[in-house]
């Protein structure tokens, strides 16, 4: 993992280790903060993920159960 002042530094060499297949981890004070991927590679992944994913409309489908219990709560009274 390199720290965000060698990827400063080094950045020509990062961006071409990136492009040749190997993603490369930077850390901002100790911790780890960002990965360097080529472009191709982060366009595989979001399609990747994209397919993956179902819609909204799917998804609240597919909430077990047909009832749901609620609360019987009796309104409370006012006046005005």
């Amino acid at each position: 993992m390199l720290t965000l002042q060698d990827a400063k530094n080094r950045f020509s060499a990062v961006v071409d280790a990136a492009l040749a297949g190997r993603p490369q981890e930077v850390s901002r004070r100790g911790k780890p903060a960002v990965v360097v991927v080529s472009a191709e590679e982060y366009h595989r992944l979001v399609h990747a993920a994209q397919a993956r994913r179902e819609s909204f409309a799917d998804h609240l489908m597919a909430f077990p159960g047909d009832e749901l219990p609620r609360a019987e709560v009796a309104p409370r009274n006012v006046t005005f």
